[in-house]
């Protein structure tokens, strides 16, 4: 054999394993960026978090201080115990502590110590147990916001005086109440069981967890019903023509449209033509419910697609009609999909902010709201609020308030992850 025939056979064995092991290496380079695109995305996602964490972490305890109080008989009246003045009982109080301060000035910045919450605290107390009246007792209630942040080290007492926001002499006050042992730091339940305020210590997520609840009610009593009665009637009943295509390409578009478009809708409609409560959780919820409806359609009609046709055809062969095949056979078998784009769509819908605003869902309210007519926020327009405010002492809450979101979204979504792999069905 010629040396020109023998270098050709050995190009045509060569030249396959050449190929494969080219290939070889290119699925080494697509698993290689798969794997670093998880690791920069797990990266990002954990810095994100992680960072949120570390500012929210000064709201997890508030700093409370414990004071002797004295309330004198004729300072308050048994039969209406809420109508003392708890503020000058208690600077009466802070003043036998602080004996030495007496000039406005002074008595000025060592008040700026104190909650404002800390008469209402002290009132509430009293007219629990009306016996305290005329005797001398503790009362432990949040230091202001000032206080709170020197105590959690966020001011530097370090700097110089023109660069922090506390003198020299509260300095020196707070240390006195701590080396008399009246300073503690418990877990600071008020940021879930206190509404909001306008004092970083008093203020808490409760009003705007009760608005949330009553907001995603409506919107699933509103929602889910309609937007599977829409999309069973759509898959299985409905004829296919320009009417339906167009009813299909529609529902699609709204799935993309921008909820603030949904928002300008409620203000329009339920606020300004039907004359529905401004801020109220119910026209929170039907706002929220128009914009999660056609997520539900669309998830529900790829579940009933996902039925295999052959149930359907079994049914009608053992003498089913068409509405006992779908409510008795494909429906259920389609709900574990249904659920899941239902709680999914919820998901979504809990984190929304602008229809919320549109609607004047951030107010400021200092009560939970005792029905879905009672003005309202939520969550996300919580955290808007919060984050809009000057005081500095709602920075690490704003950050304390989206760790709660963050939350119940996961939750949401790990129920959605049950409930689809404990009902799933595989044919």
């Amino acid at each position: 054999m010629s040396d020109t025939a023998q270098g050709t056979g050995r190009r045509a064995w060569y030249e396959p394993d050449a190929k494969l092991k080219r290939r070889h290496a290119a699925d080494r380079r697509l698993r290689a960026y798969g794997v670093a695109a998880i690791v920069f995305a797990l990266t990002m996602l954990m810095t994100l978090v992680g960072t949120i964490a570390i500012t929210a972490a000064p709201a997890v305890t508030q700093t409370m201080v414990t004071l002797n109080v004295e309330v004198p008989e004729g300072a308050v009246d048994p039969s209406d115990p809420r109508g003392g003045s708890y503020q000058k009982i208690l600077n009466e109080s802070v003043a036998r502590i602080f004996p030495e301060v007496d000039t406005p000035r002074e008595l000025r910045e060592l008040r700026q110590l104190f909650s404002n919450g800390g008469q209402y605290a002290l009132r509430d107390k009293v007219a629990a147990d009306t016996s305290l009246i005329g005797r001398t007792f503790e009362i432990t209630f949040p230091l202001s916001d000032i206080g709170d942040q020197l105590h959690k080290g966020v001011i530097d007492r370090d700097l110089p005086r023109e660069q922090r926001r506390v003198s020299d002499e509260q300095i020196g006050w707070y240390d006195r109440l701590v080396e008399q042992d009246r300073i503690s730091a418990p877990l600071n339940w008020g940021l879930i069981f206190n509404a909001d305020s306008r004092f970083p210590e008093l203020a808490g997520l409760w009003g705007a967890l009760v608005g949330s609840f009553y907001a995603l009610l409506i919107c699933f009593l509103v929602s889910f019903p309609v937007g599977i009665a829409a999309a069973v009637y759509l898959e299985e009943f409905a004829p296919k023509n320009r009417f339906t295509d167009l009813i299909e390409v529609n529902i699609n578009n709204l799935a993309a449209v921008p909820s603030i478009v949904f928002g300008l809708l409620g203000l329009a409609v339920f606020l300004n033509f039907f004359g529905m409560p401004r801020s109220a959780p119910i026209v929170g919820g039907l706002v929220l419910s128009l914009m999660t409806l056609p997520t539900i359609i669309i998830a529900t009609r790829a579940a009933l697609k996902a039925v295999p046709p052959s149930i359907r055809e079994a049914a009608i062969g053992v003498g089913a009609s068409r509405m006992q095949t779908v409510g008795h056979h494909v429906l259920p078998l389609a709900m574990p999909g249904i659920l899941t784009g239902t709680i999914i769509g919820l998901a979504q819908a809990l984190g929304e902010t602008a229809p919320l605003l549109l609607i004047g869902m951030n107010a400021f309210i200092t009560a939970a709201p005792d029905s879905m007519f009672n003005p309202s926020t939520a969550l996300p327009t919580q955290i808007y609020i919060w984050a809009d405010s000057p005081e500095r002492g709602f920075t690490s809450r704003t950050s304390a308030a989206i760790i709660v979101l963050l939350g119940f979204l996961v939750c949401m979504n790990a129920i959605a992850i049950y409930m689809r792999k404990r009902f799933e069905r595989r044919w």
